[in-house]
């Protein structure tokens, strides 16, 4: 069902990873692979996760894409939903070239390990514009919180981020208005590295009032990233998911200022089953 050639599927990879990748034929396939599965998949999609733990990535996405053979209800189902979308696939590399972004994938030098954590769970792909380096710092630190933030709130959050962004931490944050939006700026006001993850693509500006703050960060020496590929819209299932790669990408999580049901609670639960403080 994907009938692509390797130059075919080099040519489509030029421009998104570095130039050694799309000379070595076991790289193009690696890394196209773990593109295609970020497309067909819905973030943290276990199903997905297992295949490839099993089977490696390149083999598990031919048995996704295929007919017959082994199979389970499981299986079975995530076929249905994968081949759905593999019309996506092309679309998706042609996006991301358009904006400048940037593909890492488990085993590139800037993939940031912390993730691995995440199991089956893991990202297939991120998606990234910036300073890809920022993803794998020493330190990295998510502070969260509401939207509608007080001014008490956002005040602690831009003392947080700055004292810690001067101490050589990385502020990790979700790039919403409010308490997300103060720790990214308070980072940024001092020279600190700060770390965008989007629900949607990153060719896209969500909140479309933070493009300003979305630029900025990408020009480094921050990045903005995505497990989704560009061009998709966030949605409420995307935005609880990208929580998870928060607290992934971070050695602690602070939430500043939440309500009882802030989506920034559930970053913290996903912080405390993975283990981080």
């Amino acid at each position: 069902m994907l009938s692509v050639s390797r130059q075919e599927r080099a040519a489509r990879l030029e421009g998104l990873v570095s130039p050694d990748v799309v000379e070595d034929t076991d790289a193009v396939a690696h890394h196209y692979a773990h593109a295609a599965w970020s497309c067909l998949t819905e973030p943290g999609d276990g199903v997905a996760g297992a295949l490839i733990a099993e089977m490696g990535v390149v083999d598990a996405l031919e048995t996704a894409l295929g007919s017959g053979g082994r199979t389970t209800p499981a299986l079975e189902a995530g076929r249905k939903r994968w081949q759905a979308r593999v019309e996506t696939i092309e679309d998706a590399f042609d996006r991301a070239k358009r904006a400048g972004a940037r593909l890492i994938v488990p085993g590139s030098p800037e993939w940031p390990q912390r993730v691995d954590d995440l199991g089956v769970h893991a990202p297939r792909a991120l998606w990234a514009r910036g300073d890809l380096e920022a993803l794998s710092r020493d330190r990295a630190l998510a502070l969260v919180g509401a939207r509608a933030a007080t001014g008490y709130g956002e005040h602690v959050t831009g003392e947080l981020a700055t004292h810690l962004a001067r101490r050589g931490v990385t502020i990790v944050s979700g790039g919403a208005y409010g308490i997300d939006g103060m720790a990214h700026r308070g980072c940024l006001a001092t020279g600190g590295t700060t770390v965008a993850a989007l629900a949607g693509g990153v060719d896209r500006a969500y909140p479309a009032g933070h493009a300003d703050l979305l630029g900025r960060i990408a020009q480094g020496p921050g990045v903005v990233i995505a497990e989704v590929p560009c061009g998709t819209p966030p949605t409420k299932w995307r935005f609880l998911q990208r929580n998870r790669l928060i607290a992934a990408l971070s050695d602690a999580t602070v939430v500043v200022e939440a309500g009882w049901r802030s989506g920034s609670l559930n970053t913290a639960g996903h912080a405390s089953a993975l283990g981080r403080p």
